[in-house]
């Protein structure tokens, strides 16, 4: 990859990186850890080369297959709830999509294993991981509602997309004290929500409304 390209130049450069994390703390992030891992990321790389220019404004930006990157507060917001209580060790993802989220937790040094039920999301957030040099995240085209058991249990497990409820697969796939977030929810009804798994019990705690694109079943 363009060295020029990887590292940002005008609209996708650090400075405009560093004005993207200053609108997120007004915004009321606090966690300098993932503060300063959004502004290393270079996001103009997860998105098509003809929205470049607007990658670090803070909105969600499609992909295609309908689905999008996620809005860079909403990806800020999901990780330093995620981490309040500590980096998990082994994280699995739901829904790898651009990959930015999973590029987010392990850059934090998480290790991260993401499943990704498009093919062709699935090859091309490869592709750049692999561009990336990033050798801490694990990839799988499947079926998110199944989850990943032979490689957990996971410390914690991130939802990118909305189910109805979440599935009882995950659950099971969640180690003791270990944290599940997730937005809940159909249509404009949808709710972030967290759970801890604290002596074999899920505690559950409502965070705030969200707008994800509908977590979907089956491999495409």
């Amino acid at each position: 990859m363009d060295a020029r390209r990887m590292q940002g130049i005008g609209m996708t450069s650090r400075r405009t990186r560093e004005r993207l994390v200053a609108r997120l703390e007004r915004a009321g992030i606090e966690d300098r850890r993932v503060l300063d891992v959004i502004c290393r990321i270079p996001r103009h790389l997860f998105v098509d080369e003809a929205l470049a220019s607007r990658a670090y404004e803070d909105t969600a930006l499609p992909i295609g297959h309908g689905q999008t990157i996620s809005q860079p507060f909403v990806v800020a917001r999901m990780t330093e709830i995620l981490i309040r209580d500590g980096i998990p060790a082994h994280i699995l993802e739901i829904g790898t999509g651009s990959g930015y989220q999973a590029a987010v937790l392990a850059e934090l040094g998480a290790r991260v294993h993401t499943i990704e039920r498009v093919g062709a999301l699935h090859e091309r957030s490869r592709r750049l991981f692999r561009q990336l040099g990033t050798n801490n995240i694990r990839q799988r085209l499947g079926d998110g509602y199944a989850g990943w058991s032979a490689a957990g249990p996971f410390d914690a497990i991130v939802l990118t997309a909305a189910p109805e409820a979440v599935p009882a697969a995950l659950f099971e796939q969640l180690a003791e004290d270990g944290r599940l977030i997730a937005p809940v929810g159909g249509g404009a009804a949808q709710e972030l929500r967290i759970w801890h798994r604290r002596d074999g019990d899920l505690v559950e705690e409502a965070i705030e409304a969200v707008s994800f694109v509908p977590m979907r079943g089956g491999v495409e």
